[in-house]
């Protein structure tokens, strides 16, 4: 297949570009600064990109978006989260359904977040949206697809939950706590964490391009989730390290944004299952916790 990808430099889309272009497709990266050097060039904040170059192609898989976790959550940096998502995904979707010759599909990011904070309630697609920012900003994101679904393409929202992987993303850099004996639960441990590995996560993405039946919200998580106390003994255990220390509740009320985001990463429970991927015939390489991290730790 023919497959744009924006996003491509990311955690998760260089990763993916490395494993379609091994399965041979051919991946066209949407960037900022390209085109005409098999790319094709996007500006989401000025509402330009290169129309021309997405005709003719079997998919697009949009996953690009600014950070949830680089910086604090102050006022302006929750706009460059929300922005970056309905623009650039509005974009895209208006763009694809004026082509004469549209992909048949589009695989759209978006994440768990959407559930909220939901404590031990199991939550699967068919589950409602939850409340808090990023709620919020994943059913903009997702409602943003629209344009493409009315136009007739193939249209699969992945809510993708914790990705683990010991090269970046939030595991990289527990990793360095951890590994500095400095690795702990946050709180009592007890709020649920819905994760995947960067592998079975970049699988679920191909597995989706190539099973058109596959549409609407899908969750990419392990069938496996764990409570915040379970995953910290785990690493622990692995890299041999202790793992006493606590990161205590008060944080969630640090000023400046911090303590949103500390609240949101940490905080939040959600126990998440991958019912869509799962009712697909999808197997995963790393169904258990202890697997992933062995794996890749």
């Amino acid at each position: 297949m023919d497959i744009a990808v924006t996003g491509s430099h990311g955690f998760i889309g260089a990763t993916l570009v490395k494993e379609l272009q091994a399965a041979g497709h051919r991946v066209v990266p949407v960037v900022r600064r390209g085109g005409g050097d098999g790319t094709i060039a996007w500006d989401p904040s000025s509402g330009s990109i290169d129309a021309a170059g997405l005709e003719g192609l079997d998919a697009v898989v949009h996953l690009a978006g600014e950070g949830i976790a680089s910086r604090p959550w102050t006022s302006a940096q929750r706009s460059r989260i929300m922005d970056s998502r309905r623009d650039g995904t509005t974009l895209l979707a208006r763009t694809l359904a004026t082509l004469d010759r549209p992909p048949a599909s589009l695989v759209s990011g978006s994440a768990i977040g959407f559930y909220g904070d939901r404590g031990d309630e199991v939550l699967s697609e068919g589950s409602t949206r939850g409340d808090g920012f990023l709620a919020e900003v994943c059913q903009v994101w997702e409602d943003a697809t629209e344009p493409a679904a009315r136009a007739g393409i193939r249209v699969a929202r992945i809510r993708t939950s914790v990705v683990l992987d010991a090269t970046g993303g939030a595991l990289g850099v527990q990793l360095r706590l951890f590994r500095m004996g400095l690795g702990g639960r946050a709180g009592r441990g007890r709020q649920w964490m819905s994760w995947i590995s960067l592998a079975d996560e970049v699988a679920a993405i191909m597995h989706i391009l190539e099973n058109p039946s596959i549409e609407g919200p899908v969750n990419l998580s392990a069938p496996a989730p764990v409570t915040n106390a379970h995953f910290t003994e785990v690493l622990g255990d692995l890299l041999g390290r202790p793992t006493f220390l606590t990161v205590p509740s008060a944080v969630r009320h640090a000023p400046f944004g911090l303590g949103d985001l500390v609240d949101s990463l940490l905080f939040t429970s959600a126990r998440v299952h991958p019912d869509a991927l799962v009712a697909s015939g999808f197997e995963f390489s790393h169904p258990s916790l202890e697997a992933a991290l062995a794996a890749t730790v």
